[in-house]
């Protein structure tokens, strides 16, 4: 009996060995098929490129013209126009010519009117007396005397209406102011005159002029 059941137990592992290694074999060989598959799948894949041809397309066919449409309108180009682009020439003078001022002739005023003529002439003052004794030898001064220097000189007198002298002045010198100096003084102081008249016979302002000469006395 023992040994009948170490018999039988030892077919059941004999069995059961027999029983795996045909499924690690089935179990191989299903996983070794199947990744082949996915390899070659992938390598198909990757080296196949779908290349597609470009189609041509088909050109559009224009719509027939419509038989009742309108002719479309004639349109005329605009006429050519010859447009001169140059800028005129430009002329530059230096310097503008001078043109002289014109001056318009203006006519001369009229002349004044001319007075009336006085009703009686004017006359210049006249000297009373002779003029000679206004200045004697006794009138030379002393140091001009002395130094024997004679001369003449003259003068020039304004008269007031009284016939008095207002004033002298050395229109001519003697050359020694002392003897011009003399010559007014004993004018001024001896001299007397009519006085001059105006246009209707009265007195007025005159003038009177001459000369005296200075000459050394020999006695």
């Amino acid at each position: 009996m023992a040994y009948a059941d170490q018999e039988m137990s030892g077919n059941k592992v004999a069995t059961f060995v027999v029983v795996a290694l045909l499924h690690l074999a089935l179990g191989y060989a299903l996983v070794t098929g199947l990744a082949y598959e996915g390899y070659k799948a992938i390598v198909k894949k990757v080296t196949t490129i779908d290349i597609k041809k470009d189609e041509p397309k088909k050109e559009e066919k224009p719509p027939p013209p419509k038989k009742d449409a309108a002719p479309p309108p004639i349109v005329v180009p605009p006429p050519l126009m010859n447009i001169n682009t140059r800028p005129p020439p430009v002329e530059t003078v230096a310097q503008a010519p001078y043109v002289a001022p014109v001056e318009i002739p203006r006519a001369a005023p009229p002349a004044p009117a001319a007075p009336p003529p006085p009703r009686i002439q004017p006359k210049p003052a006249v000297p009373k007396g002779n003029p000679a004794s206004w200045a004697t030898t006794n009138d030379y001064p002393t140091r001009a005397l002395r130094e024997e220097r004679a001369g003449t000189a003259s003068f020039r007198v304004s008269v007031g209406p009284d016939g008095r002298v207002t004033s002298c002045s050395v229109t001519g010198s003697s050359g020694s102011p002392d003897l011009d100096e003399a010559t007014c003084s004993n004018v001024t102081r001896r001299g007397r005159f009519t006085p001059a008249t105006d246009g209707e016979g009265n007195p007025t302002s005159g003038s009177y002029s001459n000369r005296i000469r200075w000459v050394i006395p020999t006695d």
